[in-house]
């Protein structure tokens, strides 16, 4: 922070006048100095526009798909992706996520276990049933992850770049038949294992530099796909993060599970599920995790952004470690 004026006037000493020193001529001409600030000025002009194309390709946009800013699409109506009898939580509900291995604490006395669909077998969710808990199940459905054991039904052109920070996951085209047809297998998996409902990430790919020309139409319809798809096998289905196309897919969403929101100062996107009667799921990821600092705990469970949601603090890589708020 730069010293305020006041501050900074009262510390300057003058020199004595017999120590200040006597302007000289300059040995340079004037059509030096024009020369050089004509250098200097095209080489600003350089910098600028180099800066600016880097700024270009670092925000999402361009050739590749990403940085869709236009209005949300309506309200999805489809009655197959709206109607059903399956399970549907409320605002609040509490919950645990671990995604980090297969699931091998239960004690937590929470009401929902988010999973992940691959690496737990049915009888992990059976017993969690019998604990009487509801069980959700992960699986990334818009990226290509290829250590996943069904890696080798996907087509090359199926994906496209990579995602930023994860080595080993790419993004995909969700308008794919192939793709979609690997989903569906998917959540029949999770409807075999007895899963309540699914968790599928990644479906932000509009807002992305995905490779592909995914817009916010494109992920709507994609996402009304999937709930067909899980609410005809009565299973439940969750928007996540993908705050602009809330209002679009709210209707056929049954929650929202959401990462730092607080963070990045977005929490009010998320909000309608809470109007709704729905939970919003909701994950910080503190940087004093798992010994929370006192800082920490009153930024991120702070209730005037994010009242009534089903808060927990945890580790990035989503181990058994969490704190509710």
């Amino acid at each position: 922070m730069s010293p305020s004026w006041p501050w900074f006037s009262q510390h300057q000493q003058l020199k004595p006048e017999h120590e200040m020193s006597i302007p000289q001529k300059s040995r340079f001409g004037k059509r030096f100095w024009i020369i050089l600030g004509s250098v200097i000025l095209v080489i600003a002009i350089a910098l600028g526009v180099g800066l600016g194309v880097g700024l270009t390709r670092n925000s999402g946009g361009g050739g590749g798909g990403g940085g869709d800013n236009s209005p949300q699409p309506p309200p999805v109506n489809n009655t197959n992706a709206t109607e059903g009898t399956f399970w549907r939580p409320e605002a609040g509900t509490s919950w645990q996520i671990v995604l980090q291995y297969a699931l091998n604490d239960t004690t937590p006395d929470v009401a929902v276990y988010d999973i992940d669909l691959f690496t737990n077998p049915k009888s992990t969710i059976d017993n969690l049933h019998s604990l009487g808990r509801k069980v959700i199940c992960y699986f990334s459905a818009g990226s290509y992850e290829d250590f996943r054991p069904d890696s080798s039904d996907f087509e090359k052109s199926d994906y496209g770049k990579g995602l930023d920070g994860w080595p080993g996951e790419w993004w995909l085209n969700t308008s794919s038949t192939n793709v979609r047809k690997i989903m569906t297998t998917r959540i029949e998996l999770a409807k075999t294992k007895g899963c309540d409902g699914v968790d599928p990430d990644n479906v932000d790919g509009y807002d992305n530099d995905t490779g592909f020309d995914l817009t916010k139409e494109s992920a709507v319809d994609f996402m009304t796909f999937m709930a067909i798809e899980a609410h005809s096998r009565n299973m439940s289905i969750g928007l996540k993060n993908a705050g602009g196309i809330v209002n679009s897919t709210l209707p056929m969403m049954q929650w929202q599970v959401n990462e730092q929101c607080v963070q990045y100062d977005e929490c009010d996107s998320f909000t309608p599920f809470i109007t709704n009667n729905k939970p919003v799921f909701h994950i910080e990821y503190p940087k004093s995790a798992p010994r929370i600092s006192s800082a920490d705990n009153t930024t991120f469970c702070d209730t005037s952004t994010d009242a009534d949601f089903s808060t927990l603090l945890k580790n990035m890589n989503l181990d058994n470690w969490y704190q509710d708020c």
